[in-house]
């Protein structure tokens, strides 16, 4: 078995090139791959296509990228609590294509699984299935690009639309524990799209909190197996972010 473990974000992340397509994991803030991101900001890598449920904030994770003009493209379920994206978008420097929450998962385990696309009921009947959401803005606000209309099919008298799988250039993946042949263990709510992100990608790079060797996991604990990885990085515990900070005035003082 070729050796999967690189030495730093920096070489894992080297030939990650201009206009490469990028399944990134994380939910939020939690399970984000901050360490690989940041070594493709400092590449200055441009052009970059992404698959992610959302883009981060202004300060950390995909948000870095995004200030710094390195996406072009971005497919994502939700694309609140970031005002760069949402400037970009409706200047029309950055095409966005958004998808139903559940829908963009099935899409990356899909792509993950061999699946080529599946019907779902979600979004029939509105412009996900009908087409006619904008894609990308003119600089004047008009629709440039809008999105298709969707192949809808009737399966036991309900109606379906047709979704394809995603399947990525690269995944960038975080882990709460890993070994160095890729069996991942993610924490929490950071399993809901690491998992699904790191099977649609060809090439996946997994950062991970704590490294041990092949035979130390549990395999009943192991959630993403080690096929599905091809580089692993040993980062060390990750800043924990707290998206939205919410505190309580009594008598006048926080």
């Amino acid at each position: 078995m070729a050796d999967k473990m690189f030495a730093d974000a920096t070489a894992a992340v080297v030939d990650i090139r201009d206009g490469a397509t990028l399944a990134v994991g994380g939910f939020g803030l939690c399970g984000v791959p901050d360490r690989l991101i940041e070594a493709l900001a400092e590449a200055g890598t441009t052009g970059l296509r992404v698959f992610s449920n959302n883009c981060g904030v202004d300060d950390h994770g995909l948000g870095i990228l995004l200030s710094s003009g390195q996406i072009s493209r971005v497919t994502a379920s939700y694309v609140g609590e970031n005002k760069e994206f949402a400037r970009q978008y409706l200047a029309g420097e950055l095409e966005v294509e958004l998808t139903p929450q559940g829908t963009l998962a099935e899409r990356l385990r899909a792509g993950g699984a061999g699946i080529p696309a599946f019907f779902t009921p979600a979004g029939v009947g509105t412009p996900v299935a009908d087409g006619g959401m904008p894609w990308r803005h003119g600089a004047d606000g008009s629709v440039l690009i809008a999105s298709p209309a969707k192949e809808t099919r009737e399966f036991g008298g309900r109606r379906f639309v047709l979704e394809e799988a995603i399947n990525a250039d690269f995944a960038l993946v975080h882990a709460r524990l890993g070994d160095t042949e890729g069996n991942l263990v993610f924490d929490k709510t950071a399993m809901n799209f690491n998992p699904l992100a790191a099977m649609a990608g060809k090439v996946t790079i997994a950062q991970v909190e704590e490294l041990v060797e092949p035979g130390d996991l549990d395999p009943n604990e192991v959630h993403l197996p080690g096929v599905f990885v091809q580089r692993v990085v040993h980062t060390g515990a990750q800043q924990k972010r707290i998206e939205k900070r919410t505190v309580t005035v009594v008598g006048g003082q926080p």
